[in-house]
């Protein structure tokens, strides 16, 4: 299995051709980009291939994509085959359920625009897609039931922080999701100065029977690991890949 980085866990270690060039070194062969990467893309694009990397999936912000020409250029000369919505601004996180069903909406238009060019297209949650709304429903119904051509990239972490149960989601949605964020979860009160989080294999996640789960129940192409806040990058990179060389 290729555990593929997501370099967001890598934004406050620049530079960002040293940063790709110790992934290289660690035995990383993908990469996962976010938006704040593509303003050179050429120069990207040449330190991926210096450093035997590829970009196979980005996390692009929703503005960003609505600019489906300038997207469609940045994921062509980057080789990037699927794109994924990763958030909205936090003021909407608590938005209404009119406002969900209208993002379902916009992201349906998009993926409509992004498949029809060849490109996989799907959401990206965080814990907020859990809490309910004024109604009851859960935003992350609303979206894949909205949108019901999207695909999902299920942070699988965040969904526990979203108290609910990943495999549960798995059981729903199987078929939608095409990619995870392997990530894990310190014990509760450690790991304060990294928000809570730690390196794969190294919390509470148990992924070595997680990942069984992911492959079983659904269609996940890409397993991107990724940490939100750590303090030592190359900790959490060399880590995180070593214990996903255990699993078959």
């Amino acid at each position: 299995m290729d555990l593929s980085f997501q370099l967001y866990s890598a934004r406050n270690f620049p530079p960002l051709d040293s940063v790709l060039a110790k992934l290289s070194e660690l035995g990383y062969s993908q990469v996962e980009g976010f938006g704040g990467l593509f303003q050179d893309v050429d120069a990207l694009v040449s330190s991926l291939k210096a450093n035997n990397l590829t970009m196979p999936t980005a996390h692009i912000g929703l503005d960003q994509l609505m600019d489906t020409d300038a997207t469609l250029s940045i994921a062509e000369k980057v080789g990037i085959k699927t794109l994924y919505c990763p958030a909205i601004p936090r003021e909407k996180w608590e938005q209404g359920e009119d406002d969900w069903k209208q993002l379902a909406e916009t992201l349906g238009g998009l993926s409509r625009t992004y498949t029809a060019k060849g490109y996989g297209f799907g959401w990206h949650n965080h814990h907020f897609e859990f809490w309910p709304t004024a109604s009851g429903a859960l935003p992350m119904n609303i979206l894949l039931d909205g949108a019901p051509d999207i695909e999902w990239e299920m942070d699988v972490a965040w969904v526990v922080r979203g108290q609910n149960d990943p495999r549960a989601w798995m059981d729903k949605f199987g078929d939608r999701i095409t990619a995870v964020h392997v990530k894990d979860l310190a014990p509760e009160g450690e790991n304060s100065d990294e928000d809570g989080w730690a390196d794969v294999g190294h919390g509470v996640m148990n992924w070595n029977e997680l990942i069984n789960d992911v492959t079983e129940k659904t269609k996940a192409r890409y397993f991107v690991a990724e940490h939100d806040n750590p303090a030592d990058f190359e900790r959490f990179a060399s880590r995180s890949i070593a214990t996903a060389k255990n699993w078959k």
